[in-house]
């Protein structure tokens, strides 16, 4: 029989050891500019076309690289830093031109000019798929210009699992804000398709957070000070009320080197205890310095995982600093008298004055049972009259007995169950009660607005046929640049909804009308929850673009749990439910109807 063990020729094992480190354009756009702050630049310049797809470029003006270094660093196992393996575990550079180099240079045609300030003349190296094309000296300034264009052109198939262009721009914007925000004193440009993104000044990292998520984060952010023998940790958190459902503004550095770490953030999370909703994620930017020797950077290929030596003492650490400066600044939950106005207005007692007991009077007939509550329904007692009702097996007994407290609702067209005697009863403000002939109905008020609001708002996409309630006095609302892509990526969808918007600057729009069918709420409010609601939908559910904005707006506009409603208005929510194509699950497929069937309660007070 034949040998069937090969040797993989160069450029073949170049392409597969590629796929470990260039997964996306935003693979490429992080490491040339971890290349270029690594070079000493005091100025990196940005520049993708087409989602990084037809071109990656960036320049620096950094010291820049020799004609013989400048062809090495493509070759593998190319660097600068490591030149004995202990030194993987002391590093404190990103890397400087090499390592990634020769992956990029496998899966791409890559086009570089460089000089260092000393030499009269530069270098201009150019590379297709690791074959070099083109290496010769060039007059160039001071600094590196690197050029990877056509991504994937030698690997089609690779190249067809690149997701939107609107999706592969995300990405670059997060390696781009990673790197941008862990070099605050590096001055900034990005460009995409010719358009400005950004252009970020270097100054303090206040300024570059504000730069990079609009002049209204500033109000959001507390230092975060303190140091240790094991670290020292500085930044800035985010107020609790600031809190988003997404994770999409939470950064932690180590040693400048953004990482990730669910066992961190989870020390982050807690600090934020009774603070924020559970789901909720505060916003943090958080650096943390330390011994390299403390630990180890090299376990995964992206190198944003990180092992600590001692993680239990730096979670410890990380969640007390957290807390102090909440509690320092005045965010945790405190009685302030100096702001209570209810004492502010009190004048001091004149020398020798008698202070008198404040008079309490009680009125000895007050019944709370007997109440009622007009605008919100029944009161206690008319509840548990309701709710003896609804048990008894004779329905002409229970709406006979429903009459004679007027707790009647108007007719209800119930398709579903015609047995229904209309008795209803709100719960906890949360659930409706409704007796059904099998028994008694459980709605949940949240979940089934949600789904009527959400084919409502399903039919209006497809038809074009939002209602629009024109403001008073037009606003101008301004988001983050992420934000604002993400509104611009569904405008479309957004006005057939009923949102009038139009553009206003970089990051703004102006909002000239709201759905009629969102009611009260701030357009600024109402914006930025959409959008979030919708980067939250997108991250979780692989939904197409209508659905997903459809059940955005339906879960932001929807009547929420605690709500009090009035009989005519929970009729209504019924009406609107069973008229729905799908009125027993919510959007995201959980129940809006449960039964609790005769048989079942009479079972519970069985006799054992």
């Amino acid at each position: 029989m034949a040998d069937i063990i090969d040797i993989l020729p160069d450029h073949v094992a170049n392409q597969i050891a590629a796929g470990e480190v260039i997964q996306r354009p935003a693979s490429i756009v992080k490491e040339l500019l971890e290349n270029a702050v690594d070079a000493g630049a005091s100025q990196i310049h940005l520049q993708i076309k087409d989602a990084g797809r037809t071109l990656v470029q960036v320049t620096d003006n950094g010291c820049g690289m020799s004609l013989s270094d400048s062809r090495r660093c493509f070759e593998r196992h190319a660097t600068s830093k490591i030149k004995a393996a202990n030194d993987i575990f002391s590093i404190r550079t990103k890397g400087f031109r090499g390592e990634a180099l020769a992956s990029i240079a496998a899966v791409a045609q890559v086009d570089m000019i460089t000089k260092r300030p000393d030499d009269e003349i530069g270098s201009h190296v150019v590379i297709e798929g690791s074959d070099p094309v083109n290496h010769e000296p060039t007059g160039c300034q001071d600094g590196t210009r690197i050029q990877v264009k056509n991504l994937f052109y030698n690997i089609p198939a690779r190249r067809n699992f690149l997701k939107s262009n609107p999706v592969e721009t995300r990405h670059i914007m997060d390696e781009f804000h990673r790197v941008a925000i862990a070099h605050p004193g590096i001055s900034f440009g990005f460009h995409h398709n010719e358009n400005e993104v950004y252009q970020l000044p270097a100054g303090p990292l206040r300024q570059r957070l504000v730069g990079l998520f609009g002049k209204n984060f500033n109000q959001r952010l507390v230092p975060l000070e303190e140091t240790t023998d094991l670290a020292t940790i500085t930044g800035f958190i985010g107020k609790p009320e600031f809190a988003r459902k997404t994770r999409g503004e939470q950064f932690f550095f180590v040693n400048n080197r953004f990482i990730k770490s669910s066992y961190l953030h989870h020390a982050v999370q807690s600090a934020y205890t009774d603070l924020i909703q559970r789901d909720a994620h505060p916003s943090y930017f958080i650096f943390l310095e330390v011994d390299p020797n403390t630990i180890d950077i090299n376990i995964h290929p992206t190198k944003t995982e990180i092992k600590f030596e001692d993680e239990k003492a730096l979670y410890a650490i990380l969640q007390s600093t957290v807390k102090r400066s909440l509690g320092q600044y005045n965010i945790s939950p405190a009685l302030d008298f100096e702001q209570e106005s209810a004492f502010s207005h009190l004048p001091p007692p004149t020398p020798g004055q008698k202070v008198s007991a404040p008079e309490v009077k009680v009125d000895k007939d007050y019944n709370p049972f007997r109440a009622k509550t007009e605008k919100h329904g029944p009161s206690v007692e008319d509840a548990m009259r309701f709710t003896q009702a609804m048990f008894r097996e004779d329905a002409g007994e229970a709406e006979e007995a429903q009459e004679e407290q007027h707790i009647i609702s108007p007719e209800w067209n119930n398709t579903q169950d015609s047995s229904s005697t209309k008795v209803r009863a709100q719960l906890h403000n949360t659930f409706i009660l409704t007796q059904v002939k099998s028994g008694v109905m459980i709605i949940d008020q949240q979940l089934a607005h949600e789904r009527i609001l959400f084919e409502r708002f399903l039919d209006q996409l497809e038809l074009h046929q939002g209602q629009s309630q024109q403001l008073l006095f037009p606003e101008n609302v301004e988001l983050s640049r992420e934000d604002y892509d993400i509104l611009m990526e569904i405008e479309d969808d957004v006005k057939a909804l009923g949102f009038d918007l139009a553009h206003f600057g970089k990051h703004s729009v102006v909002v000239h009308g709201m759905p009629a069918d969102l009611g009260p709420g701030e357009p600024k409010e109402q914006i930025e929850s959409l959008v979030e609601q919708y980067k939250n939908n997108r991250s979780r559910f692989s939904l197409p673009k209508r659905e997903n904005l459809a059940r955005s707006l339906a879960r932001n506009a929807s009547v929420k749990a605690g709500k009090a409603l009035g009989s005519e208005e929970m009729d209504n929510l019924i009406d609107g439910l069973f008229a729905c194509r799908q009125p027993y699950v919510s959007p995201d497929g959980r129940p809006t109807v449960t039964t609790l069937t005769l048989d079942s309660i009479r079972q519970i007070f069985k006799s054992r």
